[in-house]
């Protein structure tokens, strides 16, 4: 039962990165999401990533794990549904001299699905949500960024919340 558990974990966080991914490349691709979402349903995209080997200090592609495909189809679809309300909210919470347009693409991608799930998945514990989406901001950035995705993403969770 707990590998059950673990793998279904597993999957919802594979679909959050997928779903970043794919609001990345519905916003800069120009593709209908219909045709993003099929290709990465279809695993024309998204299937590897590039990890560095602290081994031998190479980039090797490594395969990411299975996804959860309706959680990912949801997250996309509901985005792409309310992204006009997602940037509103996310543009009231950014310090001032800060725009959500003004963010790097991969960052506005990121912060747009943690938004959406914050206040979408109400059945999802909203701590495990921030923490999810900071690490995967780790993942992507070296800077500041994931300290500031921590703050911001706890600001919109207590109002969105009550957290």
């Amino acid at each position: 039962m707990a590998k059950f558990v673990s793998e279904k974990i597993k999957m919802k966080s594979a679909a959050r990165l997928a779903a970043v991914q794919a609001t990345y490349m519905a916003a800069y691709s120009q593709l209908p999401v219909d045709e993003v979402i099929r290709e990465f349903l279809n695993g024309e995209v998204g299937r590897f990533v590039i990890e560095d080997n602290p081994d031998n200090g190479n980039e090797e592609f490594r395969e990411v794990e299975p996804l959860d495909k309706a959680y990912f189809e949801k997250l996309v679809r509901g985005v792409h549904a309310n992204k006009e309300e997602l940037e509103k909210s996310l543009d009231r919470f950014l310090n001032s001299g800060r725009s959500l347009e003004r963010l790097d693409g991969t960052l506005q991608a990121l912060l747009l699905c943690a938004v959406y799930e914050i206040a979408h998945t109400l059945d999802v514990d909203v701590k495990v949500l921030i923490q999810e989406y900071v690490d995967m901001a780790y993942a992507f950035f070296a800077k500041g960024e994931p300290k500031m995705v921590n703050a911001l993403l706890d600001q919109i969770a207590r109002e969105i919340r009550g957290a």
